[in-house]
């Protein structure tokens, strides 16, 4: 069964840590609140898509080992060098949720624009897979965000695939150049309201509302960073729901 309605899941979570490296990972309960969300059976189809940090090998190799004892069917979708898929319209709409990683979301979008992938997630999205993501893999439904796929100054990115008519911030409490750099954007107009979020938190979308943060940690929170009528900026908190 598809989700009930177009739906998105855009967060700065995804894996825990292990202790024996940095490619030692387990899932977060997110992942289970999208196969929910997607109505999926007992073992929800899912596919990972890596584009933002050019399909690396050792990425792929991690996320696979992370979800070996798990329920979830996974597969990946590939466009370095070339798809790994011959039909990858038909692969992603078999699916009940699409992960999308982290990394240089202008480099995601433009990839997958070049490949047309745009409008197939886009597709996807219609049709009920739940899209999902963390950090490239959140502000690329948006209109756009703060980002440091340009160098390790922080940039405002504006040509994101903007279904979701926000803008986005990721990594709000972790990054010192994240919060008033997504001031700064939303004061000038650059980008429109904006939903943040900090580590370990993440925006349900239902169509394009907003309808609740989730949490997979104590101590953290989403926001929500609007314009004026005299120009100031203002900053909400959004108190998210602990996932289990």
């Amino acid at each position: 069964m598809p989700a009930s309605e177009p739906t998105i899941i855009a967060t700065s979570m995804g894996f825990f840590r292990g202790g024996r490296g940095p490619y030692d990972l387990r899932p977060s309960p997110v992942f289970e609140l999208a196969a929910e969300l997607a109505e999926a059976g007992p073992q929800p189809r899912l596919c990972y898509l890596g584009q933002a940090v050019g399909d690396q090998p050792t990425s792929l190799a991690a996320v696979y080992a992370a979800f070996a004892d798990t329920r979830f069917r996974l597969s990946h979708l590939a466009l370095f060098p070339m798809p790994n898929v011959e039909d990858v319209r038909a692969h992603l709409l078999a699916q009940d949720v699409i992960w999308v990683d982290g990394g240089s979301v202008a480099n995601l979008v433009a990839v997958w624009r070049v490949h047309g992938l745009d409008e197939i997630l886009h597709e996807c999205w219609q049709a009920g897979v739940v899209l999902a993501g963390v950090s490239a893999g959140s502000i690329c439904w948006h209109v756009g965000g703060a980002t440091d796929s340009f160098g390790l100054r922080l940039r405002g990115f504006t040509e994101a695939l903007a279904w979701l008519p926000y803008g986005n911030g990721v990594h709000y409490d972790s990054e010192g150049q994240r919060r008033p750099l997504m001031h700064e954007l939303v004061g000038d107009g650059t980008l429109p309201t904006s939903h943040c979020t900090d580590d370990g938190v993440g925006l349900v979308y239902r169509g394009t509302r907003l309808v609740e943060a989730i949490a997979d940690r104590e101590g953290v929170s989403a926001y929500e960073v609007s314009r004026g009528a005299d120009g100031s900026v203002r900053e909400a908190v959004i108190a998210p729901r602990r996932l289990g």
